[in-house]
C-alpha cells in the first residue's frame, strides 16, 4: 500500500485533489506536479511517514521523480521487496495452486 499512501500525499498536497489521477510512472518534476520546494516537502513526508532517512546523495530523480520510483526507493530503504501479484497468490491458503477450499475437500 506504499503506492496508495504516496499517491494520496502528492494528490492532496500538490494537486489539491485527493482523487487526482497520477500515473505511477508520471515524471513529477517535468510534468509540473512538483517543484524544488515540493520535492523537499516530499522528502520530509517520506522520512516521517515511512521512517527512513534520505541522504543528500539520494536526492536524485532515479529515486524521487515518480510514484513508482518513490515506492521502489522506500522499499529498498526499508529492506523490503515489492511482491508481484502472483507471489501473493502463492501465499494464499490454497498454496497458489489454483485449488479452492472446495477442491481440497
Amino acid at each position: 500500500m506504499l503506492e496508495h499512501r504516496i499517491r494520496g500525499f502528492i494528490a492532496e498536497r500538490f494537486l489539491f485533489d485527493k482523487d487526482a489521477e497520477i500515473a505511477a510512472d508520471q515524471p513529477l518534476l517535468a510534468s509540473g506536479v512538483l517543484d524544488s520546494t515540493g520535492a523537499m516537502e516530499l522528502v520530509l513526508f517520506i522520512e516521517e511517514e515511512f521512517e527512513v532517512a534520505v541522504a543528500d546523495d539520494e536526492l536524485v530523480p532515479d529515486n524521487l521523480d515518480s510514484i513508482a520510483r518513490i515506492e521502489a526507493f522506500v522499499t529498498r530503504k526499508r529492506g523490503m521487496s515489492v511482491a508481484p501479484a502472483h507471489a501473493a497468490a502463492a501465499a494464499s491458503p490454497s498454496g497458489g495452486n489454483g485449488a479452492s477450499d472446495a477442491d481440497a475437500r
